[in-house]
């Protein structure tokens, strides 16, 4: 990658619905330069995806919890099965597959802490292969929207 393709990944991490139009006149390069490049970056994978961000309290997500799994056995098909369960459960938005202590660690969002209360007794511990969870409610999450390259 180099400056210009950091430059153009950096300003649709910004603003991913600009016109290619806009996006070249920022860059100060022409349209079809920027055009050809953002195609190279999505080719390469650089860019995989335009996606938008939303309010979760709007969605009646007003609490958000990080959930840690111990799974046993511990083998890949039994992860791999408890990843693909969690991923398709409305409350989760994201599933983390871990080294240490902790096998999984889902990300959930849900109205309010009787729903969490519930998800937790309701999903997770009637599961045979979890067997042991831990929740850490999320008071504050920051995340960052535009992601510089590392040299």
């Amino acid at each position: 990658m180099d400056e210009l393709d950091s430059a153009i990944v950096a300003r649709l991490q910004a603003d991913a619905r600009q016109t290619n139009r806009e996006l070249a006149r920022s860059l100060g390069v022409a349209p079809s330069t920027c055009l050809e490049r953002v195609r190279l970056l999505r080719k390469r994978g650089v860019i995989n995806e335009y996606t938008v961000q939303v309010d979760l309290p709007s969605l009646n997500r007003n609490v958000q919890a990080l959930v840690a799994l111990q799974v046993r056995p511990l083998n890949r098909q039994v992860i791999e099965e408890v990843r693909r369960s969690m991923d398709a459960l409305d409350e989760v938005l994201a599933v983390y597959v871990l080294t240490g202590g902790d096998d999984l660690i889902i990300h959930v969002a849900v109205p309010d802490v009787d729903q969490l209360h519930s998800f937790l007794i309701d999903r997770l511990s009637d599961r045979r292969e979890i067997v042991s969870f831990r929740s850490s409610v999320i008071f504050q999450h920051d995340r960052k929207l535009v992601v510089p390259p590392l040299p």
